[in-house]
């Protein structure tokens, strides 16, 4: 048996998954969940074979859920807005359905899935997807704190710096570490707010009082929370364009 968790904030999505679902006898749905939080966790608990994924719910998106999970599922996302279709299908997902879902088209998406599941082919690579969910700008950062997740808005940052496999995320409400590379923040966050001025450094322009030049044409940044953070010459060239010298 397959087994299967659908999750989307619309009860009558829900139903209409569920109903076509029933139809297929090598199908078990073992949960229906109302929100990213409750998917998460049911996804630790159950480990499903395949999840039926809303991309558009309110608390937190499907996007941002999946890059909570430590350990993927095979992946069908559902949309009412088309333009998420190519960026979903892009992150290697088995496949995505539109809104209103069609019955036949359901049964094609159920067809690609079983191929891939009985040829054991690999999962979505969970790097891989972490990685090309890098579309539009971020308004907010996801976190998991052991059991806790947290949402962080992107204008409480003072400041990321690089650590290890991580990067710390300096905040007004304490510092937080998310498994991500620098170069992806870099990609994602509103170049006009901030500035890779090292490779270790991504400040918030806001936060900056002030910059002492240092030795070999290196400089400081003393932030206005009293951080120090490093600035390289290619880093001082880039804030300097950023705002307006």
């Amino acid at each position: 048996m397959i087994k299967v968790i659908i999750i989307d904030d619309e009860p009558l999505a829900r139903m209409i998954i569920r109903d076509y679902l029933e139809q297929e006898s090598d199908i078990e749905v073992i949960m229906e969940c109302g929100d990213g939080f409750e998917g998460a966790k049911a996804i630790q608990q159950h480990k499903p074979d395949l999840i039926f994924l809303d991309i558009q719910m309110p608390k937190l998106t499907g996007f941002e859920m999946l890059e909570i999970i430590d350990e993927l599922p095979h992946v069908i996302f559902t949309t009412a807005f088309e333009e998420f279709a190519i960026r979903a299908f892009e992150k290697s997902a088995v496949d995505y359905l539109l809104k209103p879902i069609n019955q036949e088209r359901f049964s094609k998406a159920l067809e690609k899935l079983r191929n891939i599941h009985g040829n054991q082919q690999p999962k979505q690579s969970l790097q891989q997807l972490k990685t090309d969910i890098e579309e539009e700008t971020l308004e907010r950062i996801v976190v998991k704190n052991g059991t806790q997740i947290k949402l962080i808005p992107t204008q409480q940052i003072i400041f990321l710096e690089a650590y290890d496999d991580y990067v710390k995320i300096h905040t007004q409400n304490g510092m937080f570490l998310k498994n991500k590379t620098m170069s992806s923040f870099e990609k994602q966050l509103d170049s006009k707010q901030f500035v890779r001025v090292h490779r270790s450094f991504i400040i918030k322009v806001d936060q900056l009082a002030k910059i002492e030049p240092m030795e070999k044409e290196s400089y400081r940044g003393i932030l206005l929370n009293g951080e120090k953070v490093s600035i390289s010459k290619s880093g001082y060239a880039r804030l300097k364009r950023t705002i307006g010298l």
